[in-house]
């Protein structure tokens, strides 16, 4: 998929840069973007992935990509392994708009300010975009974070996609220093954060449509709460796919990552009318 050359663009700017891209279609085109967060005054980026047939005069769906534990923003736009292509070529196949943040640092797990960056994100896409559906997906860290993002935020999402994440953070033990340091302390003495963004908690409010991958062998970030999490959306009635293959470890492999994905499509509300 060719893009245009990849240069950080401040949000200010990003109006007019949609608005020359509504005007000639017909060329994937990427787009670096720094925004100054609301939450603390600080930096923060995400890359656009406008799809080749991106006009600002029509509605489109976008999709939010979050990496996993020690990347960034470009691992689902350049990283080669199965699930980010899945997802690329989702969103290339239905001319979605993909967006792909920081989401506050490279070892996140959607904490306070993760989550007020997201928020921010969102609304600007929408002031700026004549934006659809608004969907989720990433994996390991990222996947934990979807399901911690719309469980928070079921208003701002109409579909996610996690791929080999934890539903419950109060029994997962992985990443300790970098979930403490997000989450501003430990489960002892944060409970009730550590419980707030643990999906399985919340599985009223995920009504959107949920595709789910674990993996059996997985040690990274074992299945266990999802399992759970998915019986107890199912049980309230829930749209929701799980796929677990029980001899891989921490990943899913392509054609899992695009059934979840074209589940999650497939079972969200219809799209805006032109």
């Amino acid at each position: 998929m060719k893009s245009a050359a990849r240069r950080v663009v401040p949000v200010l700017f990003l109006l007019s840069a949609i608005q020359s891209l509504g005007s000639a279609p017909g060329q994937a085109t990427t787009q670096d973007v720094s925004f100054k967060a609301q939450c603390d005054g600080t930096e923060q980026k995400y890359v656009l992935l406008f799809p080749a047939a991106f006009t600002s005069s029509a509605p489109h769906d976008v999709l939010i990509a979050l990496h996993g534990h020690g990347s960034d923003r470009w691992q689902f736009i350049r990283d080669a392994r199965d699930e980010c292509r899945a997802a690329r070529d989702f969103a290339a196949e239905h001319e979605i708009l993909y967006v792909s943040p920081d989401y506050r640092a490279s070892t996140s797990w959607m904490g306070p300010k993760a989550e007020a960056d997201v928020v921010q994100i969102i609304a600007e896409l929408k002031r700026t975009c004549r934006v659809s559906r608004v969907f989720l997906c990433g994996g390991s860290m990222g996947g934990a974070s979807s399901l911690t993002f719309a469980a928070l935020h079921p208003d701002l999402i109409d579909g996610v996609a996690s791929m080999n994440g934890t539903a419950n953070f109060l029994e997962y033990e992985n990443f300790q220093d970098a979930i403490q340091a997000s989450f501003g302390g430990t489960k002892a003495t944060a409970p009730l954060e550590y419980k707030k963004r643990s999906a399985e908690f919340h599985a009223d409010k995920l009504t959107m449509p949920l595709g789910l991958t674990v993996s059996g062998k997985d040690t990274a970030v074992p299945p266990q709460s999802v399992f759970r999490l998915a019986k107890a959306v199912a049980t309230n009635g829930g749209k929701v796919l799980l796929i677990n293959k029980e001899e891989m470890g921490h990943a899913t492999g392509y054609a899992d990552a695009k059934a979840i994905l074209e589940f999650m499509l497939k079972n969200a509300r219809p799209k805006a009318a032109n």
